[in-house]
């Protein structure tokens, strides 16, 4: 009898430890995608210091995150909370061979992501179809207009998370066509400018 309940102890300690491991990886899963909270709030006094700004959308993009994982993220500023999400390319002047890590340019013709805020402009039809002019608001990205830095879709970028890498843009944030429609609605759909931020 001492034996089987040492058996079930043991068996029970051992799911119990199961149960917590399980709970703490998925908690590290989940902090893993959240958003710089110093992004967010950088981006919230720049929308409270313009009225020309959404107050309401913004778009986030962690550099930081592999290319093949979400890293682009629509984020409700009043409820505090990311909305959707989706995979996004850098530009292929952003390799430096070293995996995992990342350079930026503002300089023309580096094919560079530049990081800094954006607002997003109005739409266009442009050689990848339609897509969105943006304005660099910070030293890291004013050049972007005269770089022809814009948001559009192309269709080799997937539509689902995988292992690795995706392929790169020019320098722009270049998403899959599905997920660009998605955030083309919302884009669409706003009286004022939706701001972009890119960080690493």
């Amino acid at each position: 009898m001492k034996k089987i309940f040492f058996v079930f102890l043991v068996l029970l300690l051992f799911f119990i430890g199961y149960k917590i491991f399980r709970k703490d990886k998925e908690i590290t899963s989940s902090t893993e995608r959240k958003i710089d909270i110093i992004k967010i709030n950088e981006v919230k006094r720049l929308i409270k210091s313009n009225s020309r700004y959404n107050n309401r959308i913004a778009f986030f993009i962690d550099m930081k995150i592999p290319s093949g994982k979400n890293r682009f993220f629509i984020y409700d500023l009043k409820e505090n909370k990311i909305i959707d999400k989706g995979l996004v390319a850098h530009g292929s002047g952003s390799e430096t061979g070293i995996k995992g890590k990342l350079k930026f340019s503002n300089i023309p013709n580096s094919l560079s992501t530049s990081l800094g805020n954006y607002a997003i402009g109005n739409p266009y039809k442009g050689k990848f179809g339609k897509a969105y002019k943006l304005y660099g608001l910070d030293k890291t990205n004013s050049k972007a207009f005269e770089r022809d830095i814009v948001f559009h879709y192309y269709f080799d970028v997937p539509y689902k998370e995988k292992d690795g890498y995706i392929c790169n843009s020019y320098g722009c944030p270049m998403v899959n066509k599905r997920y660009f429609e998605r955030v083309s609605k919302i884009i669409d759909s706003s009286d004022s400018d939706i701001i972009m931020s890119i960080y690493y």
